[in-house]
């Protein structure tokens, strides 16, 4: 029996692992919601959703705890079941970031 080809890694930056919780913040005045950041690159992230089916084409991303990550606003790039992949396009406004900071409060 002959095994197939592994298809060729067409990612332009690594991929990391990464179990991270996060906060999205729909944008259409809908309340923020917590999601699991699974995999992290230089350009975007990886989210499980769980039950909160509906996105955005674009929300901000908050993370949680100091270690590095790439809070500010994502657009939506693919779905898959309960995961999406989105690609970090600019940070968020001062003022956004405040209104979460008073939220998770």
């Amino acid at each position: 029996m002959t095994s197939l080809p592994k298809p060729k890694d067409r990612r332009q930056v690594p991929r990391y692992r990464l179990a991270r919780l996060a906060t999205i913040m729909p944008g259409d005045s809908a309340a923020p919601r917590y999601c699991l950041v699974t995999n992290i690159a230089r350009g975007g992230v990886r989210i499980d959703l769980s039950r909160y089916r509906k996105l955005a084409d674009e929300f901000e991303l908050r993370f949680s705890g100091d270690a590095p990550a790439q809070n500010g606003i994502y657009r939506l790039i693919w779905r898959r079941g309960e995961e999406v992949g989105a690609r970090f396009l600019r940070k968020a406004s001062p003022r956004r970031s405040t209104l979460l900071k008073n939220f998770s409060s």
